[in-house]
């Protein structure tokens, strides 16, 4: 898997200012999601996300977001929520944190080339177990979906994400773009209510007074939708 990360860590050097002097981290991010109709316009998200990393010896994220979702219209739809999300060092547990989660999702709302456009405007309130604060964050998120044959829903995904911190703690340090995710995957049904992604996600974060950080991540994620 490092020779791999490598190779792409090195084609997306040249897209990010700086990631020459940042220090790279080669890491595995496995996810599951599961979105529930609930009846009328309501409908149930929960995903948990586990990340590995290199250069932390192992786990250190395990983030669990529940969602409750009400849509407008058959492209929109307004979600509130909760994640719980405990930080760990070489799997030793380190620091809780909380947040309230508020979004927009927007899906499939144009047609270009052949795929679709989809995006997400996310407003998250972050507070950690024994540190006084509370971090703001927005986040702004788009994707484009490219069937490799029409009709079909195997699909090339393009993704891009930024990290907005709307105000600084001792625990979020950079008021402005905090980081941004690029990611290339491929998406394929396994079964009718079951997806499988797998890709390769790219985060590179902006640190003050020091080296950024650029972490090359392969990542595989089971949906399933009832």
């Amino acid at each position: 898997m490092r020779v791999y990360l490598a190779m792409l860590a090195a084609g997306a050097g040249l897209f990010i200012p700086g990631a020459a002097q940042a220090r790279d981290d080669a890491q595995l991010w496995t996810g599951m999601t599961a979105t529930v109709k609930l009846g009328g316009n309501f409908k149930l998200s929960q995903d948990l996300t586990a990340r590995f990393s290199d250069n932390r010896n192992g786990l250190y994220e395990i983030e669990s977001n529940t969602l409750l979702g009400y849509s407008v219209s058959k492209k929109v739809t307004l979600w509130a929520g909760y994640t719980h999300d405990p930080n760990y060092s070489a799997g030793d547990f380190t620091v809780m944190e909380h947040r309230a989660r508020e979004q927009v999702t927007f899906d499939n709302v144009v047609k270009i080339g052949g795929g679709t456009l989809s995006g997400r405007l996310r407003l998250e309130q972050r507070w950690r177990e024994g540190i006084d604060g509370t971090a703001w964050r927005f986040r702004p998120y788009v994707k484009y979906s490219l069937p490799f044959r029409p009709g079909h829903k195997t699909a090339l995904v393009l993704s891009h994400e930024s990290f907005i911190d709307l105000n600084s703690t001792s625990f979020q340090r950079v008021e402005g773009e905090e980081r941004m995710r690029n990611a290339i995957a491929v998406t394929t049904p396994l079964a009718k209510h079951v997806n499988l992604e797998v890709g390769y996600l790219n985060q590179y974060s902006f640190v003050p007074n020091g080296p950024d950080n650029d972490d090359h991540a392969a990542t595989v994620t089971l949906g399933l939708s009832f």
